[in-house]
């Protein structure tokens, strides 16, 4: 099991199994919303289970994925496909758990639209898209 919280634990999450490869989203939108990178994992949507989940608030950030929050601390906590039928899991930011995580960052995803303030040299693969 892994747990996790948000900054001010408002919001504290359980994953039951182990986390998926952790991937680094540098779209825009990401760099917007976490005010740099998204680093997350995608895990089944009922391996989580989340406390305080009245004070997550979500925000649609297009017609097919929600982005949860912290109401409290603004905390970046879930990146979420509204299509359930097509996508069982959820995405939860990598920062908000405890150690160990016992995974690895894997991949760059949308490097296309990276910052120009920073470079990816860690050897991982990287998707423009």
């Amino acid at each position: 099991m892994h747990t996790g919280s948000c900054l001010c634990g408002a919001v504290t999450l359980q994953v039951e199994g182990d986390l998926g490869s952790a991937e680094a989203c540098h779209c825009t939108q990401c760099r917007k919303w976490t005010g740099h990178i998204l680093i997350s994992t995608e895990v089944p949507n009922s391996a989580l289970t989340i406390h305080g989940a009245e004070h997550v608030t979500w925000y649609p950030s297009s017609e097919k994925v929600r982005r949860g929050f912290c109401a409290k601390c603004g905390a970046s906590l879930f990146f979420d496909p509204i299509d359930k039928d097509k996508h069982d899991w959820i995405g939860i930011s990598m920062g908000a758990f405890e150690m160990p995580t016992e995974t690895k960052l894997a991949l760059h995803i949308f490097v296309a639209e990276k910052g120009d303030y920073y470079e990816i040299n860690d050897g991982l693969p990287q998707n423009e898209h």
